[in-house]
């Protein structure tokens, strides 16, 4: 009699996330992704085997949207988060299920579920403890590679780094994430520069460390486009908790001890004066840090 086995299920498309990552630079050189097709069915009424299922791993803080982006389909914010995308067809039917009275050896058989093919946009808000904002060329690179592990692209132009870049500063047995977040000009809330993307990471930045050249007699100006710039792009960003680091002490050390106490009547934020480049105030500004995040952590 008919003894042909039903096909086995196609195989799902799962987002995973990875703590290891922190880009999403891979996809620009694999954007296509495709789970294993069931096996066919075989004698003796045996079940095809399932196909593979493919794992597509991305850093957590990855927001998955469709394919015209109106619509968030998931936010991945916690580590080994998983989010099956597109769950596999099931397997056709066998001859077997088709045996009748008046059939006694049928031929007939279904074909499992077409194949789905989907499109969607990937968009990454990183997580840090610390972000660092400023101007471009205000030292946020030069100040992450003195404190941390991470080795950004330093030169003296503006928007040297074109990506986020994350470094971890350790003590003894701590450790804080801090994100130098790229420079924001005038208008970035609108896009330009490299504005909006890079005010998205802000977002989840427990802290904002504020860098302002102090060698720089803009300097008022300076520190005033940023903040309008957090206020217009909106979700609070203006009101998430500031520290100011006066940088490049090393250039003009007169200038910057005219830059802090004008600053201090501006406003009541955490003040130091730094210089990257003979690291003074560094090692008092990151004790500060830790001791800031981790009294966010204890709330």
């Amino acid at each position: 009699g008919p003894n042909g086995g039903d096909g086995g299920r196609g195989g799902d498309v799962i987002f995973v996330t990875d703590q290891n990552l922190n880009t999403l630079i891979d996809f620009r050189y694999q954007q296509h992704f495709k789970a294993m097709k069931g096996r066919d069915g075989m004698g003796k009424n045996k079940t095809g085997a399932s196909g593979n299922d493919t794992v597509i791993k991305v850093p957590p803080g990855t927001e998955i949207y469709n394919e015209d982006k109106s619509v968030l389909l998931v936010d991945l914010v916690e580590n080994n988060q998983k989010y099956i995308f597109l769950k596999g067809g099931k397997g056709g039917l066998g001859n077997s299920h088709f045996k009748s009275s008046t059939n006694q050896a049928p031929r007939q058989f279904t074909n499992g579920n077409p194949l789905e093919e989907q499109w969607v946009w990937l968009s990454l808000k990183l997580f840090a403890d610390v972000g660092i904002i400023g101007l471009p060329n205000a030292g946020k690179s030069t100040f992450l590679s003195t404190i941390s592990n991470a080795q950004p692209k330093v030169a003296d132009y503006p928007f040297t780094t074109l990506h986020p870049v994350l470094g971890v500063i350790k003590n003894f047995d701590k450790e804080i994430v801090v994100a130098d977040i790229p420079g924001l000009i005038e208008g970035a809330h609108e896009g330009k520069g490299l504005g909006d993307t890079f005010l998205a990471h802000i977002e989840r930045c427990k802290i904002l460390l504020h860098l302002v050249d102090s060698s720089d007699p803009n300097w008022r100006d300076n520190y005033s486009i940023v903040r309008k710039e957090l206020k217009k792009y909106g979700q609070k960003l203006d009101q998430k908790e500031e520290i100011i680091a006066l940088s490049k002490q090393d250039l003009n050390p007169e200038s910057s001890n005219k830059v802090i106490d004008e600053m201090t009547t501006l406003n009541k934020n955490k003040k130091f004066t730094i210089s990257s480049f003979n690291n003074k105030g560094i090692k008092e500004l990151t004790n500060y840090l830790f001791d800031k995040c981790e009294i966010d952590d204890d709330q």
